[in-house]
């Protein structure tokens, strides 16, 4: 098959190309957008991803600040000395100045702290995944859907805001390699399985460890569970495996590209099943009912490991660690977040994309989208919770489906496997005494 590297420019200027068309392009940069007036602003996870999402709203005023990790707290205290301080982050949604929340905590705590917030009127930024499981997935966008207009949201996505994966949305979307009917997305990392950890001595003077569990079972503290995401979101009471966090980033391309939503089956395998972590390899598949925009079309995921059998090789990338592979009628698009690559099946001459300026902006960014939005909720903020509420439940689905051992027949407006009662105690979890989810 003859390739032909194609420069954006002269790409936008043809409307045919005889032969098989190749096109690798970068993305381009953010843009910031300065603020008129402040918010106040609260921070609750301050160490890890959330520093990263301080460094994204610190022009704004930092009013409270809350970890479970004293050591942690006391180094942002010191970035902002004025702010409240907590170890408690149902304390400190109750200070009465505060119009925002960033939320940065482990994964198990996400939809918890979504929820009280929007429920106290503050608007809310909370880092990937939204929700550690299928109910609470909906919970959270439910509560965010009764707030519409007055609040706004968005999921730490960061990626949804760069200029590559706008023009991958366009390509698809402009039908670039035809009717898409098949998308298959990868993750190479490979994480641990076993058990619980054991006991391990008594927690340090300045970890507050019951908080730290939250609304999960009661388990011994062990220091292991610490050293970021891939330390604990392996154990299903802490998080929800790779397909939790990296599924995020992933998934959420095709989800965006072909306005995906819920899904009418779901099935998974993966390594043999354990009551205590996440498995160390999955594969998923979903399949989406047709749309009047488009076809039906199935999904596929993999990760520890595994990757598509097709046709990754044809572009010279069998060794990407991650990426995701559209199929259409008229060929393929490969895509990571920093670059595209199309390869038809023939000439271009179904393609016409006119010669108009790029569809979608540029982005303000991540954070200043969100911050423009909580001026004036009316503004859109494109991982929203009815968006990234939506693509966080389908993912957590495939988890469902894994834990059931069989292919799941979807009924998502009452949010049951119709075929599978089973699933039941797997999408809605039971919390510790004295934790309410939607408080």
């Amino acid at each position: 098959m003859a390739q032909t590297l194609i420069e954006r420019r002269d790409f936008l200027k043809r409307t045919a190309v005889a032969g098989a068309g190749l096109l690798i392009l970068k993305s381009g940069t953010l843009s910031g957008q300065a603020a008129s007036n402040k918010l106040n602003i609260a921070v609750i996870g301050v160490a890890g991803r959330g520093a990263g999402d301080i460094d994204g709203v610190k022009h704004e005023n930092i009013v409270a600040l809350c970890d479970v990790d004293a050591n942690n707290l006391a180094a942002a205290a010191k970035r902002f000395p004025e702010a409240k301080t907590y170890s408690d982050w149902r304390l400190c949604l109750e200070q009465k100045d505060i119009d925002a929340v960033v939320c940065a905590t482990t994964d198990h705590t996400h939809a918890f702290i979504n929820t009280w917030a929007m429920n106290r009127g503050k608007h809310v930024y909370c880092e990937k995944p939204l929700a550690n499981g299928v109910h609470e997935a909906r919970v959270v966008r439910e509560t965010y859907l009764k707030n519409q207009g007055k609040l706004a949201t968005q999921m730490g996505t960061q990626i949804h805001a760069t200029d590559n994966y706008r023009r991958v949305v366009e390509l698809i979307r402009d039908g670039v390699i035809g009717k898409v009917d098949d998308v298959r997305i990868w993750c190479s990392r490979e994480p641990k399985g076993g058990t619980y950890l054991p006991a391990a001595g008594q927690p340090p003077a300045h970890l507050n460890w019951d908080l730290w569990l939250g609304p999960s079972p009661e388990h011994p503290y062990n220091p292991e569970y610490f050293g970021g995401c891939l330390a604990w979101n392996l154990y299903w009471d802490f998080g929800s495996g790779q397909i939790g966090d990296m599924g995020s980033h992933m998934l959420d391309l095709p989800y965006w590209a072909l306005n995906l939503r819920f899904p009418t089956s779901c099935e998974a395998q993966g390594t043999p099943l354990s009551t205590d972590t996440c498995p160390q390899w999955l594969e998923a598949k979903w399949e989406h009912p047709a749309t009047a925009e488009r076809g039906p079309v199935t999904v596929y995921w993999y990760d520890g490991g595994k990757k598509p059998g097709m046709p990754t090789k044809v572009f010279n990338r069998d060794e990407l660690f991650k990426g995701v592979l559209f199929k259409g009628d008229q060929g393929w698009l490969l895509a990571d977040y920093d670059f595209r690559i199309v390869m038809l099946r023939g000439d271009m001459t179904h393609y016409q994309r006119p010669e108009t300026k790029d569809i979608i902006p540029p982005s303000v960014g991540h954070h200043q989208e969100w911050l423009n939005a909580c001026r004036d909720p009316k503004l859109p903020t494109l991982c929203n919770f009815d968006y990234s509420g939506a693509l966080i439940e389908h993912n957590l689905l495939a988890m469902v489906a894994y834990r059931t051992g069989k292919r799941l027949e979807w009924d998502a407006a009452n949010l049951k496997a119709t075929n599978c009662p089973e699933a039941d105690a797997f999408v809605k979890k039971t919390y510790r005494q004295g934790w309410t989810l939607n408080g």
